[in-house]
């Protein structure tokens, strides 16, 4: 089965040194970024079948972006370069591995060809950020709802970055309209916490299962990951050598919609995929760049 992704693609500049924010930065190096274009990478390396949907500036940024994400083997038949520029973001990282970023907005993707995208695809995939423009939500849910309708699995990866949003108290509101009839969700501890009202990750499960989810699975850092629902597993977290943790979400989801789709998404994939995406998202850890 192929899946649609829907989300961000941009640049991300990472200033390979351990420091304290932009003031001690000396440099930077260019790699992919976008929690959904590097899920979908991750995905592509396992053997996944995955297309992104979306867009990059028409420049020389974003022209490095589609050639790069078409040569590791990501579908871009549904991926465009138009009149703008890529969305930048700069990426520091201090002594513990923690990021963070200074965005610079580009283009917003027109997706209009996502009705014809997800005929021709077998799930859909999107995280948050495709939630944060207005223009962006509308065409995303609608896709959402066409998906549901059509009987097709929805993943939606949880993946809130408040900083982008206008008003940031409305991003969980905004995520939790899309449980219900979710194929799976994914999300960390503050994620699962924000969405639930639970800071325990079981009961936080559990609030999310009742809102209509069939699978969730909580991701815990060091401590690996649980996933309840129709099936219940759990994986212990594997030793890394942290460099920088910005990544490991999205290695995370693109092992799982690389073997979800491998499978026709048969529930059980998603235990028995449950370690190596924690293997994934760990080794994410190691580099400097997700993926």
């Amino acid at each position: 089965m192929r899946t649609l992704c829907v989300g961000d693609a941009l640049v991300d500049l990472v200033c390979e040194r351990h420091g304290d924010g932009l003031a001690e930065a000396d440099g930077f190096v260019r790699h992919f970024g976008g929690a959904t274009a590097n899920a979908c990478v991750i995905a592509a390396r396992l053997g996944g079948d995955v297309a992104l949907a979306g867009a990059a500036g028409d420049d020389g940024w974003g022209r490095w972006l589609r050639d790069r994400l078409a040569a590791e083997g990501v579908g871009m038949e549904w991926f465009e370069l138009v009149p703008g520029s890529t969305a930048l973001a700069f990426v520091t990282v201090d002594r513990d591995g923690e990021p963070a970023y200074a965005l610079r907005d580009g283009v917003e993707p027109p997706l209009a060809r996502l009705p014809e995208a997800l005929e021709d695809c077998d799930a859909l995939a999107f995280s948050s950020n495709a939630l944060v423009g207005e223009a962006e939500r509308a065409v995303t849910l609608a896709a959402r709802e066409r998906a549901l309708e059509a009987g097709k699995p929805v993943v939606l990866d949880a993946n809130l970055r408040l900083h982008r949003w206008p008003h940031p108290g409305r991003a969980a509101t905004e995520v939790r309209g899309c449980l219900a009839g979710a194929f799976l969700v994914k999300c960390n501890r503050a994620e699962a916490a924000m969405l639930s009202g639970e800071d325990d990750p079981e009961r936080a499960a559990a609030g999310l299962l009742a809102a209509g989810v069939r699978h969730v699975i909580v991701t815990l850092g060091a401590r690996g990951a649980i996933l309840r629902g129709e099936l219940r597993h759990a994986v212990p977290g594997v030793p890394a050598r942290v460099v920088n943790t910005a990544g490991a979400g999205d290695a995370f989801l693109g092992a799982l919609l690389a073997r979800l789709g491998q499978s026709d998404y048969y529930p059980a994939t998603l235990a028995a995929a449950l370690g190596e995406a924690a293997a994934e998202a760990a080794r994410a850890t190691e580099r400097w760049g997700a993926t």
